[in-house]
């Protein structure tokens, strides 16, 4: 086996913040990143340095500003975003709940943009963090759409059940996937974290494709998916439009 070039092991550090990991020790950064202690430490002084890992009072460390202003020049989820944007905000005008824009990365849903009030049920998903596909509604919609290779590796890969309501049979799945891409629209109940529910739709670009996936996320006790669809569909339905329009002026 080769070993890990200085590239590769920059990467294995950075690769080692997780969605959700606000801080991790030089030893849990080399843990993950299968580094010597002493290799890790010069690398990580290197990072901070440099602006890309920042080093925080109680000695952790987080990722640096640096490497979010690079992160933040990616130019298809930043156009995405920038076009998506005023609708999500119109939508939780409109509903006062949850508002989540996700692409599709790999054989997960990455979230690209979410927007949240104070009264809205809190929930797990977060900007730039990924979750899977068979238990979230926008990940519903992207596996729906997704080709058929995407659907037989993510069954193939096992379907985890993060509540008791996560489907996990493959065959219920799949039929689940069809009525998604006859309706357009993917419900969920208490799927992904207790007490919630989501509608999502696609968000379709240049060729009727689908490049995302446009939801609500509210409570379950309270919430009516069917009251709520609508304006979902509207909102993706216009998003769709301004994409096209994009797309035609290049």
């Amino acid at each position: 086996m080769r070993a890990p070039t200085v590239t590769g092991k920059v990467m294995a550090i950075l690769g080692a913040f997780l969605p959700g990991d606000a801080r991790l020790t030089l030893t849990e950064i080399c843990r993950r990143a299968e580094l010597p202690p002493a290799t890790g430490h010069r690398l990580v002084r290197e990072l901070t340095d440099g602006g890309f890992v920042e080093r925080l009072p109680d000695g952790s460390y987080r990722v640096g500003m640096r490497l979010w202003q690079i992160g933040a020049q990616a130019a298809e989820p930043r156009e995405l975003r920038e076009l998506a944007l005023p609708y999500m905000e119109d939508l939780y005008a409109a509903t006062r709940e949850n508002v989540q824009l996700a692409v599709l990365r790999g054989d997960r849903a990455l979230y690209v943009e979410r927007l949240r009030g104070p009264t809205s049920v809190p929930i797990v998903s977060r900007v730039a963090g990924e979750l899977p596909l068979h238990a979230t509604a926008v990940g519903k919609v992207l596996l729906a759409f997704a080709g058929p290779e995407t659907v037989e590796r993510v069954l193939a890969g096992g379907l985890t059940a993060h509540t008791p309501s996560t489907v996990v049979d493959p065959v219920r799945l799949r039929a689940e996937l069809r009525e998604i891409q006859r309706t357009g629209v993917a419900c969920t109940q208490e799927e992904m974290s207790l007490g919630t529910c989501s509608v999502a739709v696609p968000v379709r670009g240049p060729g009727d494709r689908v490049v995302a996936a446009l939801s609500l996320v509210a409570w379950r006790h309270s919430a009516d998916l069917r009251r709520l669809a609508p304006a979902v569909l509207t909102a993706a339905g216009a998003l769709s439009r301004d994409l096209a329009t994009v797309s035609r002026r290049r």
